[in-house]
């Protein structure tokens, strides 16, 4: 016998289109501040500057990137894709996320080069550019604050993208003050040094997380030890096993397990039991659970586990 529950927030679409709508206002903020920076950073000769405007060239493509999965992930489900395409959001995650290391990679090849033979800089017009680009990352950061980056990893990846721009603007502001204060011109190459492996390290746990999803590993705040422990505790459990959790996408989990229970309950009676074992998983964060009952002597099958009735091609082999 198996039962599926599916469990929605009522608030997830009002979140989804709150978060559409910041993104499209701080591409647009994004997009035009980028053009301005890049031509500051050619005419003024600040490393600070390019690399800047380079991951805020990267960030318009991945505010525009999360953007698109976000429509795309709003197309219903069919028979061949029965989750929909909520897991582009996922991919979107995983390719900005690689995108923040490549940039950090390139921004710490030039700043090296740079650290040897620094070039002189036209530090003021650094000074006032960097301010600038402090006060729009500053209003795109606040914007994508006011949307769900805590728990939705597209999101939480074009914030990552803002929040190294924020400190590439930071950055250069301390070095052109440096630059005029003490004519340091090394200490241009050496914030993009430092702001460069801030979005590489930014980089690396976007694409950890994303490709731990995309595996269907277990979710980092769930326990199947602490899930199976309750979950025996059940009047009428008498083991469990086949247990397996996963997420779908951000914000939505999924698990699915077999119970074995007394062979001598009806129907009803074991449809009962499967009902606690739902709501028992459900109070820990999954939506979508999938309980499978069976009496003792049917054992471990061999066979695939118990999965979501709407996700046929999500099987686990034993």
């Amino acid at each position: 016998m198996t039962h599926h529950p599916h469990g929605h927030d009522p608030g997830h679409t009002h979140i989804h289109s709150r978060n559409k709508q910041i993104l499209r206002l701080s591409l647009l903020l994004i997009g035009t501040f980028m053009l301005i920076e890049a031509l500051a950073g050619w005419l003024t000769g600040s490393l600070a500057l390019l690399s800047d405007a380079g991951h805020m060239l990267s960030d318009a493509a991945a505010l525009a990137l999360s953007l698109i999965a976000f429509h795309l992930g709003e197309r219903p489900a069919d028979r061949k894709r029965s989750y929909g395409y909520q897991r582009l959001e996922i991919i979107a995650a995983a390719i900005n996320g690689a995108t923040l290391i490549i940039i950090a990679a390139l921004i710490i090849t030039e700043a090296l080069q740079r650290l040897t033979d620094p070039p002189a800089i036209a530090s003021t017009a650094m000074l006032l550019i960097a301010v600038l680009g402090l006060i729009v990352n500053l209003a795109v950061a606040w914007l994508m604050l006011r949307g769900d980056p805590q728990h939705n990893l597209n999101m939480q990846s074009a914030y990552l993208h803002v929040l190294g721009d924020l400190l590439g603007s930071i950055g250069a502001i301390a070095a052109a003050l440096l630059i005029i204060a003490f004519g340091w011109q090394w200490a241009d190459p050496l914030a993009s040094l430092i702001i460069a492996i801030l979005i590489g390290k930014s980089g690396w746990h976007t694409c950890r997380d994303s490709l731990n999803i995309l595996m269907e590993g277990t979710p980092a705040h769930i326990s199947l030890d602490n899930i199976s422990a309750a979950i025996r505790t059940i009047e009428g459990v008498q083991d469990i096993h086949d247990i397996h959790a996963w997420t779908i996408t951000s914000d939505s989990h999924a698990l699915s397990c077999h119970i074995v229970v007394d062979p001598q309950l009806n129907v009803r009676q074991a449809f009962v039991i499967a009902r606690r074992v739902e709501k028992t998983v459900q109070a820990h964060g999954i939506a979508h659970v999938t309980v499978q009952t069976e009496p003792p002597e049917h054992g471990h099958p061999q066979a695939t586990c118990a999965t979501p009735a709407h996700n046929p091609d999500h099987q686990h082999q034993h």
